[in-house]
């Protein structure tokens, strides 16, 4: 018998404010047709000022919650991938947890930039598969608008903030991949490229800093490893392409999800596809993605998915899952 992390719930949440890409045009040289034409971005969300990572977080484990028919007492482990804590410490994990009333089990952070919310379900599937845990909440929130160069065009245009959750259970599988839950994980970095995509502040310069990316290197590695990192998952569970019912990618940009999916031989009407709405939301992406693919009335039990997502570090990184 086999233990497998199933998905019992799926939410999210987006700040109120929509930014569409015209309100750039009032404050740096860039235009509607420029943005859409390199990223495929149309509009993004900003949190609204005092608005945290941690609040968005919530929301959106409240909203994966009341999807699974469960409450918090039913939870036993947050896991939270953000690279936009609201502190240093402690983790916004603990404050979501504080915020929807969870007194008993345990929450913790995970960072990995974009990638970090592949990172967070490798995380909580172990702890389910180990038996550490029968429910876990796997959160991905952002507020990557307080990390902007606003005088910077090649990046300030790209991002967006938001959140979304997943509510992972343990079940009993056959140990084939016709079981539902995750069936495969492949993570992966290189620090040797860290200089590709970054910010330039922390503990170290005493300021927040802002993001710095080399735009041409980050597409480059991201069409590459992105195509790479998801054929090694299929491939340790005896899959191809030919066998997936949807991609969910981190949404970073058209060009290169439409790259990655032509590599993996997965025509464009089997990827789900967010980013003209909510821009890069970094760790929150692909949960986004996952809540509106099911909402939307694509992603369906019984599909298998693939997740695949890269960020700063560099790490990179796919899950393949049964809905």
């Amino acid at each position: 018998m086999t233990i497998r992390a199933v998905v019992k719930g799926v939410g999210h949440y987006l700040p109120e404010r929509v930014v569409q890409n015209a309100e750039f045009e009032k404050t740096i040289d860039t235009s509607d047709e420029w943005i859409r034409s390199r990223s495929g971005i149309e509009r993004r969300h900003f949190a609204a000022e005092g608005q945290t990572t941690s609040d968005l977080a919530a929301r959106a484990a409240g909203a994966a919650l009341a999807n699974a028919g469960l409450t918090v007492d039913d939870i036993d482990a947050i896991v939270v991938a953000t690279s936009t804590a609201d502190l240093t410490f402690p983790s916004a994990a603990t404050m979501v947890q504080a915020r929807l009333g969870m007194t008993r089990g345990f929450a913790y952070d995970v960072q990995a930039v974009c990638a970090g919310f592949v990172y967070a379900l490798a995380n909580a599937n172990a702890l389910i598969v180990s038996g550490q845990v029968r429910r876990a909440l796997v959160i991905g929130a952002e507020t990557f608008s307080r990390l902007m160069d606003w005088t910077d065009r090649g990046t300030c245009v790209l991002f967006g903030d938001g959140a979304g959750a997943l509510v992972l259970e343990a079940h009993d599988g056959s140990g084939t991949p016709a079981d539902r839950g995750i069936l495969s994980v492949d993570l992966n970095s290189d620090g040797r490229h860290r200089d590709i995509l970054y910010v330039d502040g922390g503990v170290s310069t005493g300021t927040t800093g802002h993001l710095r990316m080399q735009g041409k290197e980050v597409f480059r590695h991201a069409v590459e490893k992105l195509a790479e990192t998801a054929h090694t998952a299929l491939e340790k569970i005896g899959l191809s392409g030919e066998d997936v019912d949807w991609i969910v990618p981190h949404q970073a940009n058209i060009r290169i999800i439409e790259a990655t999916a032509k590599r993996m031989q997965v025509p464009m009407d089997r990827v789900v596809v967010t980013v003209q709405d909510h821009g890069n939301t970094s760790a929150a992406s692909i949960p986004l993605a996952l809540s509106v693919g099911v909402t939307r009335g694509q992603i369906k039990p019984g599909d298998l998915v693939v997740t695949e997502a890269i960020g700063g570090g560099l790490a990179w990184g796919s899950v393949v899952l049964r809905w």
